[in-house]
């Protein structure tokens, strides 16, 4: 964002909807969670997913995981064996999130290293 587009209401009306249409589909507790592992793990089944995302209930996991489906974020793969075995990948569209979730991971590191200097020169 720059200053013309600071200064113009406008312009500056779109990019916030677009923002907050970004941030919706990413919200809640668990979906970056979701996300980061699929990354780590370009191919992960259900049961991986579950034991790396501490606190995740199987309802919730896979409610996330619909609404990411439905996003077209991830793509579900079901293998016909038995018992049937289901896995998780990126689609193109979710790839995407590459960039910004590194962005968002330096962040927190500057932050988290800001906020713990602030706390140190405040004692």
């Amino acid at each position: 964002m720059n200053e013309e587009t600071i200064a113009n209401p406008k312009t500056l009306n779109v990019m916030t909807c677009r923002v907050e249409d970004g941030l919706e589909v990413l919200s809640g507790k668990w979906k970056l969670k979701i996300l980061m592992q699929i990354f780590k793990n370009p191919t992960v089944r259900f049961s991986v997913l579950q034991r790396a995302i501490p606190g995740i209930t199987q309802k919730m996991l896979t409610k996330n995981l619909r609404e990411l489906e439905a996003e077209d974020l991830i793509k579900r793969v079901v293998y016909p064996t038995v018992p049937p075995k289901v896995e998780y990948c990126l689609t193109e569209h979710g790839k995407e999130l590459a960039p910004i979730l590194d962005q968002l991971h330096y962040f927190g590191l500057k932050h988290r290293a800001y906020l713990e200097q602030k706390n140190r020169g405040e004692e």
